[in-house]
């Protein structure tokens, strides 16, 4: 069973590891964020190299400053010569960070309030993010699909987290249905993807826990002439049964 990790009291070593974190983690992204704004002169392929570039820093400094890995289950799944579309469940920062260095280049459904962030929130147009606004459930759910759409047919994977918001450790929020009509008007098949980083890097948490964060990759769902309702039923049934058995 994994261990708890968000129970327990920080320890000085949390303190400074969260510390030198965080301050690692502003440093570089404002560096990154104004490279690739001025990489807007450039491909999007070498954008993203510039973000991948900057989220394996990140896993270093997660790994030396925190103590906190992460392993890897399914990724046999995952062939990048065929574009998907990506549910994961949402608990943290971590998976934002992670997902971008494990798969292939995506766009991820972002929040409209990020891009009010100087600099950080620009350079996330930069990435071909599909931006929404959560408060306009129809003119987001119009977003995720025209662009949703458009970047699937450019060759590229798209990241949904479903929920909506970061859920507790160990909790799986119910599914909100964008992703699905997503999968459901394009064809483009769904993975699921189930971790459990809020054990380590709780949302809303300063601290940071050592320990190894568990990231499963699902079979591939397919969605040609199924309903969305369905689709999304399928993925938010295996995210949580995945949850269950790191429990």
């Amino acid at each position: 069973m994994t261990q708890q990790n968000t129970l327990q009291d920080p320890r000085p070593k949390n303190y400074i590891g969260s510390a030198l974190l965080f301050f690692g983690i502003f440093f570089t992204a404002t560096i990154v964020g104004i490279c690739l704004i001025l990489g807007m002169l450039t491909t999007f392929n070498i954008r993203w190299k510039i973000g991948y570039v900057w989220c394996a820093v990140i896993r270093w400094m997660t790994r030396v400053f925190c103590g906190l890995t992460y392993e890897v289950e399914g990724l046999e799944n995952i062939h990048p010569e065929q574009p998907a579309i990506i549910f994961s469940n949402h608990q943290s920062a971590w998976e934002t960070l992670a997902l971008r260095y494990i798969l292939p280049p995506h766009s991820v459904v972002v929040k409209r309030e990020l891009l009010y962030l100087p600099i950080w929130g620009w350079s996330l147009l930069t990435l071909k993010s599909i931006v929404i606004n959560r408060k306009n459930q129809r003119a987001a759910l119009r977003s995720l699909l025209e662009q949703g759409s458009k970047y699937l047919n450019e060759g590229l994977w798209v990241l949904v987290f479903p929920e909506g918001t970061r859920a507790g450790a160990r909790e799986v929020l119910k599914f909100n249905i964008g992703g699905a009509m997503l999968a459901h008007k394009t064809g483009f098949p769904v993975i699921p993807v189930a971790h459990n980083a809020g054990d380590f890097w709780p949302r809303y948490s300063f601290f940071k826990y050592p320990g190894v964060i568990k990231l499963k990759i699902g079979p591939v769902i397919e969605t040609k002439g199924r309903k969305a309702a369905d689709i999304n039923a399928e993925a938010e049934a295996w995210i949580r049964q995945a949850m269950k058995e790191m429990d």
